[in-house]
């Protein structure tokens, strides 16, 4: 029939099998019940939000993990690049004083293989003028050889 009732504790909650098997007079028994159901409900709540709000934090944690991961991935890509583009760059200046040199010098090769051309040819006509020089001498030689011969016969 009806079992003897142990007193309630305030962190237990009635089952319904329980609420209907108290006696017929006991309103503040209900009533007690139904505000330790409510105690319990909003104790519950009260754990959830707390683990949802330490889930949202934590998820906001990791999230913000993995954006900084990201971004220095995609940083460290563009860091690099950066690097490669500073080295080229100091390269190409490199390049571009090498080159000017390069153009001084062949310019200088060139002067100085001008110079030695023009050289060669005023030795050239030098030597053309020589030799027309030698011709126009020796025919002189002769012509005075002759005159002097014809002289010398003529005269002596």
């Amino acid at each position: 029939m009806n079992a003897p009732q142990l007193p309630q504790t305030r962190g237990r909650v009635l089952t319904s099998s329980e609420i209907n098997k108290s006696p017929a007079g006991s309103g503040g028994d209900l009533e007690s019940s139904l505000i330790q159901i409510y105690h319990h409900h909003h104790h519950n709540s009260l754990k959830l939000r707390d683990q949802a709000e330490k889930a949202k934090k934590d998820a906001i944690k990791k999230a913000a993990r993995v954006s900084d991961l990201l971004v220095e991935a995609v940083n460290g890509g563009v860091q690099e690049s950066f690097i490669n583009e500073k080295r080229i760059e100091a390269e190409i200046r490199a390049l571009a004083s090498t080159i000017a040199r390069f153009m001084k010098q062949t310019d200088q090769w060139l002067a100085a293989s001008h110079a030695i051309n023009t050289a060669v040819k005023e030795i050239g006509d030098f030597e053309n003028w020589m030799k027309s020089m030698d011709f126009d001498c020796r025919h002189q030689l002769k012509s005075w050889l002759l005159v002097t011969s014809l002289c010398n016969s003529l005269f002596f």
